[in-house]
């Protein structure tokens, strides 16, 4: 098939048009190089791929409608798979702006270029955050989502509701993925695993907030990336047993699904920073931390929606995941 994938130069994007390119499809890939976190790295990134015979690279910002509706019209891809978005809890309250320029203005585009270009399917990427203030654990597709706790959750959660309206009024089969603490080799700077890894290695403080206490999801990006192809390859459907009148969060009568994609095994912080310093052959200094605004202290994915429709259960132990970082770490840094 022919794809088009944004976020290419992006921890997920460029794993997944890796797997893509190697089963044979065809990918375009559209990235606008952000300085959010190091540039180099992905660059790095995109030359895993760059080479690739069946690989089209384009240097776009998903909020410039122009281009974007350039993009769709010239390339003409069959399924789109939209990971570009402006990430991060923390950094949504710094800079609000940029997550409504990327994550809306930009989600608006791509849902257009779906509409007019015939696309079959559209995955996107929504995130464990939209579980917000509920405490129900595992966090289910079928539970509410209406707290998000942070800009960036509500981001994310509009961009499930823009989905289903597209679904509804235009039949465009469209897959929402949220998932949970993606890990592993070629992972983003910001998060705990590169920052804990960085200043354990060169004798720093890490900063760990919540005491600790926190308990997260940890998914490794293989596991992320296998749930992404196989919900691409499974367009979505409309539930016929959908009712208005006690309407289930996690399907609809339109051709619209949500999943989550966790490790469905949280692992308490303190855990896994235990893990990492093992591997390491060193122990972390730790500055203990009160929570901080907008995280949320636990997330826990059940992902049972995801293996009855596509036959997928993300399972790799962090034991395994964090030695594999470990190794790609020392490799890449020359440490």
């Amino acid at each position: 098939m022919k794809i088009l994938v944004t976020g290419t130069a992006g921890f997920i994007g460029n794993r997944l048009a890796q797997k893509l390119l190697e089963r044979g499809d065809e990918v375009i890939g559209v990235d606008n190089l952000n300085d959010y976190y190091d540039v180099n790295l992905k660059l790095s990134r995109l030359k895993l791929i760059g080479d690739h015979a069946g690989y089209t690279d384009i240097r776009a910002d998903l909020a410039d409608r122009t281009a974007m509706e350039g993009i769709f019209k010239q390339h003409q891809p069959q399924r789109v798979v939209n990971l570009a978005a402006q990430a991060g809890v923390r950094y949504s309250i710094e800079n609000p702006h940029a997550y409504i320029d990327s994550n809306i203005v930009g989600f608006i585009n791509i849902l257009e270029g779906c509409r007019h270009n015939g696309v079959e399917h559209l995955v996107y990427a929504s995130s464990s955050s939209v579980y917000g203030a509920n405490e129900s654990m595992p966090f289910s597709v079928h539970d509410n989502v209406d707290h998000p706790l942070s800009l960036y959750a509500a981001s994310k959660k509009a961009n499930e509701l823009m989905a289903h309206t597209y679904s509804n009024l235009y039949g465009l089969p469209t897959t929402g993925l949220r998932f949970f603490t993606v890990y592993g080799p070629w992972g983003r700077p910001d998060m705990a695993l590169f920052l804990f890894t960085k200043a354990i290695l060169t004798g720093e403080k890490i900063k760990v907030f919540n005491y600790g206490k926190h308990r997260r999801d940890f998914t490794y990006i293989d596991d992320i990336v296998e749930g992404v192809i196989r919900t691409l390859d499974h367009p979505a459907q409309a539930n016929p047993e959908w009712s208005g009148k006690n309407p289930d969060p996690g399907t609809s009568r339109s051709p619209w699904r949500v999943y989550n994609i966790g490790n469905q095994s949280p692992v308490e912080l303190m855990d896994y920073i235990e893990v990492l310093e093992k591997r390491l052959g060193k122990t972390a200094e730790k500055e203990l931390l009160p929570l901080q605004p907008g995280d949320v202290p636990d997330t826990y994915a059940d992902v049972e929606a995801l293996v009855q429709d596509v036959g997928y259960k993300p399972s790799t132990p962090i034991e395994v995941g964090i030695e594999r970082f470990v190794n790609w770490y020392r490799d890449y840094y020359r440490i």
